[in-house]
């Protein structure tokens, strides 16, 4: 059943502010239907999103194969708890397994979970393997790994942590790409380094080969844990399946979520067998992580993008997205290059950044800005060149009555 139908994007959106808690910033409208690329809104209007639910929807909304697997899945099971094995938790965790360095795997809810599972893990490691001094975890200035007091503690901007203190201890912050500065950092006392390899709410701002390679090189040397935070990057967000790939640097744990169930809840914690053995019954849990429906969809979007060819046409038409921003860029001379990989893309802007996401709207695009000067474009994996034109297109158009 339909809830609140008939009802106009301004009573929805009243009705809501007396219920709902304000904790989003939220753009007014509703979206109540989603088909490939496109979604309407409460009265009908249609958007190109480049979004994408803030990478989730990575295969288009409504995917035949995923909406297939969510039928079937619902008329079967939708949830057991994992005190009994899960079939589809367990052919997931195969194609994660077989497609990573990983060996085992976690399943949760969230990225903000995965994190915390992460965070966990790497301290109980630690102090088996080394004792009780060994607590230390090490992230980047302008970080974000999540909403839990300890992911919240990880990520690396202040403003996310205004109100929450005392936070948790043994955590500290260096910046990216600074080789010097995680040298001097990481020591004895160091159980993890957490990176993403391309910081997303911070700017979509890739780490170097050079800066993985050195964190990899002094985890080695102090016996910690690296970590990869691919929880907006992964699942094909880069043009490969993980953005571990393009560096050939690999981690001891990685997390992931977002893309991997194709819009239903799903987290997941990957790491190698010495890792993953020190966690033991009653270590850590979760209720609803890796439940029937979630892996039945985590199993269909990985069936997709594994396919021969996938991830060879995302790159040639992220490429194509990617010189169509630099054009623009350079005819309004906006500054800084475009940054990112394949279709996480950030248009550092230096004025006018909230002002041209709202413009967007209006025209029927959907992007969002992260820092109040970064455009940042999630478009779905299965955009094509006429969809990505015609984001270009509007693009030029707002550019053009702003500058």
């Amino acid at each position: 059943m339909k809830q609140l139908e008939g009802l106009s994007s301004e009573a929805i959106i009243e009705r809501g502010k007396n219920v709902v808690m304000n904790t989003y910033g939220r753009l007014p409208m509703t979206i109540v239907k989603g088909k490939g690329v496109w979604v309407w809104d409460t009265e009908g209007k249609r958007y190109l999103d480049f979004l994408t639910g803030l990478a989730v929807n990575s295969l288009g909304h409504s995917h035949p194969a995923i909406v297939q697997a969510i039928q079937e899945q619902a008329e079967e099971i939708l949830h057991t708890s994992n005190l009994y094995w899960i079939p589809n938790q367990v052919a997931l965790a195969e194609r994660l397994v077989k497609h990573s360095f990983a060996d085992k795997v976690f399943f949760c809810n969230s990225g903000a979970e995965a994190n915390e599972a992460a965070f966990k893990l790497a301290r109980k490691y630690a102090k088996e393997m080394y004792g009780d001094h060994k607590y230390e975890v090490i992230s980047l200035e302008n970080s974000f790994h999540g909403r839990t007091l300890a992911t919240l503690t990880l990520t690396g901007q202040t403003k996310y942590q205004k109100g929450y203190a005392p936070l948790p201890v043994g955590l500290s912050y260096t910046a990216l790409n600074d080789l010097e500065g995680l040298k001097a950092k990481v020591n004895e006392k160091t159980a993890a380094v957490f990176i993403e390899p391309i910081q997303g709410e911070g700017g979509v701002i890739p780490c170097s080969k050079e800066f993985l390679q050195a964190a990899r090189d002094l985890c080695d040397q102090h016996g910690a844990l690296l970590i990869f935070d691919e929880v907006q990057c992964g699942v094909g967000r880069t043009g490969k399946l993980f953005a571990y790939e393009w560096s050939g640097v690999t981690p001891d744990i990685m997390t992931l979520a977002k893309a991997l169930g194709g819009g239903v809840p799903i987290g997941a914690m990957l790491a190698t067998d010495k890792v993953a053995n020190v966690f033991q019954p009653g270590d850590h849990a979760s209720t609803f992580g890796g439940n029937p429906l979630a892996t039945a969809a985590g199993c269909a979007v990985l069936d997709i993008m594994l396919q021969d060819g996938f991830f060879t046409g995302v790159q040639e038409r992220a490429n194509y997205f990617r010189q169509g921003l630099e054009h623009l860029a350079q005819k309004y001379q906006t500054g800084d290059p475009i940054r990112g990989q394949g279709f996480i893309l950030g248009w550092p802007v230096s004025k006018f950044g909230p002002e041209i996401v709202a413009r967007c709207l209006q025209k029927g695009l959907l992007i969002n800005c992260v820092g109040g000067k970064t455009l940042r474009f999630l478009p779905p994996l299965i955009a094509e060149k006429p969809e990505i034109d015609e984001a270009l297109k509007l693009l030029d158009e707002v550019f053009a009555e702003l500058l």
